[in-house]
């Protein structure tokens, strides 16, 4: 009976393709097109075809919620809270015009939330108690050389007294001793106290090392007479006595040259139950595009991003306590390019890909290893085959997580390199002497990819563009499935929407998984016609759903502590073969530090299954995660929440 049907469903098949060729070869171009899409649609829709390789499925949100989405993060309410800030559009920058959205994906629903400031290209990670941590955001967008009409840039401002900082309110003046000219600050400095240094042997004082503070200051009057083109020392008016003396301006060349993004210091937790954001102590450094990632206490760890001059913060790292609601710095210095994907191993220490999503020298922090935050020691890691394509590139803790193998997807050349990768790399930090090896190639080199771990132990890999923010028409309408088990890459179903900078993904408590935000430069393959936000959400259903009914998850305690077990019911108990806690995504620019799915020990018992969280706080971090149990078909369950305390 099974091959008469497969015989059947063949000879449809071939039918069906025989009609569209005649078609074709009577009507020409436009009834061979119409035709073909016909079918296509036809392919992708049969349960055979699902069942192998999924289904997308494109979600417009009425036009009065539609927004730029730039960051995007799953709540334990089961809804996602999608962040555009001013959205990457100037205009909404000047109008003070700040969006984030809530959307429930089961009921529909969206709501506008109001928004406290521009968190665009912020930062952002889940907390212990639920609620969201973001950090960071734009305090002033670039300016291109042709639009900067004030020369300008930055100014280290020296203390060399020892026994008091000073302070420096917006709009002091600095003037040039060599050149003459003079520059206004836009904001206000603390410069800190000068260090005196001392003799280790003798105890004989040496010197005054100046503290330094760092601002931005612009000319008076516009045009290219007030640029400097050389290092010159400046006065600082309005002082006198020992401050006149202590206190000097040292400038490099101040010019009318681009302005990148400034950062703000401004920090919020988001409360998914309230759905509104809360104010907590600002960060000590200003940080557009930093990477906020949970560090072995529980604390935050906040890395990298550009300041409120627009220089990359200089390896001055620093922590929050969510109990204190407080920031420090770490110890010593660690810069990294922005956005650096980096995340806790099961010791304790740091894991930096070497992947990252932006600004920095091409020779400064671009090497992957593990950090020792504690110690600020940095072993490099080796076996990178193309050590100069990270930037762009995705990083993903494969499951289950407790396996510590990690995959390095795609990327390209720093800056806006027209260089992509069709790589990826992966490292087992277990190993003796970790090392990276290529594993399976992509069919093109992919900037941007998104990936979301699923709960039957595979990777979900979609989307990115050949170049830089898609220039060219370079999109890649392409998805893989790849499998942790195996170590194999497969094509699933093409996605309808193409994706590069500025979008993402996030898994879904049913299993299926979200895709988000869009920033082509250009619109054509001549790069002469701008592009546009992408504002649709798309969909994607996984294969599993489309195999057998999902087994069923229900009860069990809400709360579940390190090394203790819960138990849940289930009516398919019999063909359950794993289970998963997996943590929620908080994705943007190809990071997302959050993910990972831990394995967990299971028993059978008569009506349901009963689930032990392992022990390494560093491996389960507290906080909230989905539970997932997934039967020997491989379809998994409904997630159930489950808090880590």
């Amino acid at each position: 009976m099974k091959d008469r049907a497969g015989r059947r469903r063949a000879r449809r098949l071939a039918i069906g393709t025989a009609v569209v060729l005649a078609l074709a070869g009577m009507n020409g171009p436009w009834v061979y097109r119409f035709s073909t899409e016909k079918y296509h649609d036809y392919k992708i829709n049969r349960p055979e075809y699902k069942a192998e390789n999924g289904k997308w499925e494109v979600v417009n949100f009425p036009e009065e919620y539609r927004q730029n989405t730039i960051h995007a993060a799953l709540l334990h309410t089961g809804k996602v809270l999608l962040v555009a800030g001013s959205g990457n559009n100037a205009d909404n920058f000047d109008a003070k015009k700040f969006d984030t959205r809530i959307w429930d994906p089961v009921k529909g629903t969206i709501k506008k939330v109001p928004t406290p400031a521009d968190l665009f290209c912020t930062g952002h990670t889940q907390l212990a108690n639920g609620n969201l941590l973001i950090a960071g955001g734009t305090k002033r967008y670039e300016k291109l050389k042709g639009d900067v009409t004030k020369a300008g840039g930055l100014m280290v401002v020296h203390n060399e007294n020892p026994d008091k900082p000073i302070t420096l309110p917006a709009g002091t003046k600095f003037t040039g001793k060599e050149n003459g000219k003079t520059f206004v600050s836009k904001d206000p400095v603390v410069v800190e106290r000068a260090t005196k240094v001392f003799d280790k042997a003798t105890g004989r004082f040496l010197r005054n090392d100046p503290g330094l503070g760092r601002i931005y200051v612009e000319a008076q009057k516009k045009g290219t007479r007030y640029e400097t083109g050389t290092q010159d020392n400046y006065r600082v008016q309005g002082l006198s006595g020992a401050d006149s003396r202590n206190t000097y301006g040292i400038a490099e060349k101040l010019a009318l040259d681009k302005k990148d993004f400034q950062g703000i210091r401004d920090a919020f937790e988001f409360d998914p139950v309230a759905e509104k954001y809360i104010k907590v102590d600002p960060m000590n450094e200003a940080r557009w595009y930093p990477t906020l990632t949970t560090m072995s206490d529980g604390r935050i760890l906040s890395l990298s991003g550009l300041d409120e001059i627009g220089q990359l913060v200089p390896g001055k790292n620093e922590v929050y306590d969510p109990k204190t609601k407080k920031w420090t710095y770490t110890k010593g210095v660690m810069q990294f390019p922005t956005y650096p994907a980096i995340s806790l191993m099961q010791n304790g220490e740091m894991f930096y890909s070497g992947a990252n999503a932006g600004y920095g020298p091409d020779d400064v922090g671009r090497d992957p290893g593990i950090w020792n935050v504690e110690t600020n020691k940095f072993t490099k890691l080796k076996g990178l085959s193309d050590p100069n394509m990270l930037e762009t590139a995705g990083t993903v803790l494969l499951p289950p997580a407790q396996d510590e193998k990690y995959m390095v997807i795609g990327g390209g050349g720093v800056g806006e390199s027209r260089l992509s990768s069709e790589k990826t790399r992966v490292i087992d930090l277990l190993a003796d002497n970790p090392e990276f090896t290529d594993g399976p190639s992509l069919e093109k080199g992919t900037r941007y990819p998104q990936y979301s771990i699923l709960p039957d132990d595979t990777v979900m890999i979609s989307g990115g563009s050949e170049d830089y923010r898609g220039r060219g028409d370079s999109n890649i309408l392409q998805s893989h499935m790849y499998d942790a088990k195996t170590g194999e890459l497969n094509r699933v179903a093409d996605p309808l929407v193409g994706r590069n900078y500025h979008s993402g993904s996030i898994l879904l408590p049913d299993g299926r998984v979200m895709f988000f935000g869009s920033d082509s430069l250009y619109a054509d393959k001549a790069n002469t016609k701008p592009g546009e936000f992408e504002q649709r959400i798309e969909i994607y259903t996984p294969p599993y759903l489309y195999r057998d009914a999902q087994p069923s998850l229900s009860g069990g305690p809400q709360t579940i502590a390190r090394g203790a077990s819960g138990t849940f019911r289930s009516q398919h108990a019999s063909t359950i073969t794993s289970a998963r806690l997996i943590r929620p995504s908080a994705s943007t620019h190809v990071t997302d530090v959050d993910q990972r799915s831990i394995a967990l020990d299971l028993k059978k018992t008569k009506d349901g299954v009963t689930v032990t969280v392992p022990k390494n706080r560093n491996l389960v971090e507290s906080g909230w995660y989905m539970l997932f149990v997934t039967d020997d078909q491989g379809t998994p369950s409904k997630a159930q929440w489950v808090k880590v305390p």
